[in-house]
């Protein structure tokens, strides 16, 4: 009978099948999911261990393996695919890495990370770019104002039909509230594949705050390296951010932000996506989410779907 391990691999490439990604042998252990059904949280695995399941004849009746990647018997067309749209990511971090080299002026910015597709290197042609955007407590309304203010100026906003290559800011958080309120798989397999381009201490903070990845990905720990393609944490950009909050304090913006919350969360609670069936939608002092589509449910009984179909067996 299949062990844990075993199970869990198979899981694990079950669950990035579905969203047509090959996993390299080292990733199959960084992304290594419980199977569902397990209970407690699992201990971690090793490197050694999973290259040497990998290798077992039990797990090649239905993993296949090519160019270094590892799918689903079947599946061979993925290794193709992701080496495309990991090329496409690239030219779309390009595109963030200028918006976001702007952003760092911004008053109230701690954090600006990469998600979704691009921060996973699974970019399509028609892909959007998100970010994950930290402000500090006190100032998110503001905070949201300015950054999406200067993204459209920059030609840049992902809005209306204005999709592919537009930068979609649908998570704010504050500093003082870094922990997700959505806690499962999907959201799980998101924040850690969140790439930080500046605010690297915040991001620090970040990863801490959100160790309950762990139950779910049960190789999850804070990574300490440094990303080579971040922007450093000081430099003009930081002074000039801590110069215009000094500003922006000493001129007593509290009632500007005030305001600003009122008008926002009004025209957020009028907007017909925020009723849509399947929107996850949260909007308050701490955090500003949109997720119009959220994925995590569908994700779910895909998931299980596919599980139940025998691969276990």
């Amino acid at each position: 009978m299949p062990g844990n391990l075993h199970k869990n691999i198979l899981s694990t490439l079950v669950y990035y099948d579905i969203l047509d990604y090959p996993l390299t042998a080292f990733e199959v252990w960084k992304y290594l999911g419980a199977a569902p059904g397990h209970g407690e949280k699992e201990n971690r695995v090793r490197l050694r261990e999973i290259m040497q399941e990998l290798a077992s004849e039990e797990l090649k009746k239905k993993v296949e393996h090519y160019r270094g990647f590892y799918f689903l018997r079947g599946r061979k067309e993925l290794v193709e695919k992701r080496l495309k749209n990991n090329k496409l990511s690239e030219q779309k971090f390009k595109i963030i890495k200028r918006v976001v080299f702007w952003l760092r002026f911004l008053p109230y910015v701690r954090m600006v990370a990469i998600t979704g597709t691009v921060a996973m290197k699974n970019a399509g042609r028609k892909s959007d770019l998100d970010l994950l955007i930290v402000l500090k407590h006190g100032r998110i309304f503001l905070g949201r104002t300015l950054v999406t203010g200067l993204v459209h100026l920059m030609g840049k906003r992902r809005h209306g039909r204005h999709i592919a290559d537009r930068i979609c800011l649908n998570c704010f958080l504050t500093d003082e509230s870094l922990e997700s309120r959505l806690q499962d798989l999907f959201s799980a397999s998101e924040y850690f594949f969140t790439v930080p381009l500046t605010g690297r201490s915040t991001f620090s903070k970040f990863q801490n705050k959100n160790e309950w990845i762990g139950k779910f990905k049960i190789n999850f720990s804070p990574e300490n390296i440094l990303n080579l393609k971040a922007f450093p944490d000081k430099g003009w950009a930081i002074r000039i951010r801590n110069s215009l909050e000094k500003f922006f304090d000493l001129n007593s913006f509290n009632l500007l932000e005030k305001k600003l919350g009122e008008w926002q969360i009004g025209r957020i609670a009028k907007d017909p996506r925020t009723k849509e069936k399947g929107s996850i939608i949260m909007a308050d002092g701490e955090a500003l989410i949109f997720f119009h589509h959220a994925h995590s449910l569908a994700m779910e009984r895909m998931l299980q779907k596919k599980l139940n179909e025998g691969i276990f067996d």
